[in-house]
């Protein structure tokens, strides 16, 4: 899924689970305390379920970085193709491939892509507000927002989610932060039992999620 003659590849890290996400298993990466949030403004917003997915301005890749084809993949190909040469040298965008229902089925999705990162040359990831922007100029949707503000434990860890429909929630500082800070800038509450199907969803036949009616 990408020209490695062209793109030093950068595989997105592992994203830890807040200390309460119920769909933590053993070998989940677990944030031990949530301090690294406290006084600082935090985003919140819907864990999607679909295929993590990296576009540089010379490749591609999903998260597990195997070349492995799909007709997923395929479209998501097409996406970079058109999105490529507005990507700076040495960037990355990343987001989630939503074209094939993996355990929650979407019928009204703004498109098939949605943007949740952007990376510079320098590996920073930009603040929210920052990457808004390029969502903006790229014409790319984003994940629902469902808290914008100071971190408050007490209300986030009373956050309701519709389990039956969403996956779960992503938390990141909203300024910007540095790849090696990663696994303190992020965090991700997911519902118990998440992988509700019976088997890996590439080797299920490919059903396509459903979108509001803008082209995809």
């Amino acid at each position: 899924m990408t020209r490695s003659s062209e793109v030093a590849k950068t595989k997105y890290p592992r994203t830890p689970h807040l200390p309460w996400s119920p769909g933590a298993g053993t070998d989940d990466d677990l944030l031990i305390n949530t301090r690294h949030f406290e006084g600082h403004e935090v985003i919140i917003t819907e864990k999607l379920d679909g295929e993590n997915t990296t576009l540089y301005r010379g490749g591609l890749h999903a998260r597990s970085l195997e070349p492995r084809p799909h007709p997923s993949r395929d479209w998501v190909k097409g996406l970079w193709g058109r999105l490529r040469f507005g990507i700076p040298e040495g960037w990355r965008l990343c987001g989630e491939n939503l074209y094939a229902r993996h355990s929650l089925e979407y019928r009204e999705l703004e498109g098939y892509f949605y943007l949740f990162s952007v990376w510079n040359e320098q590996g920073e990831a930009l603040s929210w507000r920052e990457t808004l922007e390029w969502a903006s100029l790229l014409e790319l949707p984003v994940p629902r927002t469902l808290y914008r503000g100071v971190w408050d434990e007490v209300w986030i860890r009373s956050l309701e989610v519709d389990t039956e429909r969403v996956e779960g929630y992503v938390v990141r500082l909203a300024s910007h932060f540095e790849f090696g800070d990663f696994g303190r800038s992020l965090a991700k509450w997911v519902r118990k039992n998440h992988v509700q199907t019976d088997q890996h969803w590439m080797h299920q036949a490919v059903v396509p999620n459903g979108l509001n009616g803008k082209p995809s």
